[in-house]
């Protein structure tokens, strides 16, 4: 069972989007094990972004997260990053899927709304390091068994 780091950005909140991305993850058949809404410290926001450190977008990046609550979550299922990524869109709106978040919500890609965990590992890091192993939750729902196979 794969976890994901999902964030709703500054935009997303201060739009009153957060419903709508619960929403859509709960309905693809996502499982939420964490969540907390919180205002980004910097030295959360330079550990999250320590790879693109020295690129001339990562002061902007850094500005951006910390100016505004986000609403980070951890989701899980098979196949999570793949499936969140997917109901995300690509990182540019304009490019993104007919029906996906950035398509129907997002312009530019420095206003995309949400942050997913690109591959497994990466879920695996981010969930560590936004969330401690207490404020997340394994359980199962009754429709568990409807969702996923095994």
């Amino acid at each position: 069972m794969e976890r994901s780091l999902v964030l709703v950005k500054p935009d997303g909140v201060q739009r009153g989007l957060v419903g709508e991305v619960i929403s859509r993850l709960e309905r693809r058949g996502l499982r939420l094990v964490g969540a907390k809404f919180l205002q980004v410290s910097q030295t959360l926001a330079e550990e999250h972004y320590a790879e693109h450190k020295g690129k001339p977008f990562y002061d902007g990046l850094i500005s951006y997260i910390t100016s505004s609550p986000v609403m980070a979550m951890a989701w899980e299922g098979p196949n999570a990053v793949a499936a969140i990524r997917q109901t995300m869109g690509a990182t540019r709106p304009t490019e993104a899927a007919p029906g996906s978040l950035r398509h129907d919500f997002g312009l530019e890609v420095g206003r995309n709304l949400t942050h997913a965990s690109d591959q497994p590992e990466t879920g695996q890091r981010e969930v560590g390091l936004w969330f401690q192993p207490e404020e997340l939750v394994s359980w199962e729902r009754a429709v568990d068994k409807w969702v996923f196979e095994n």
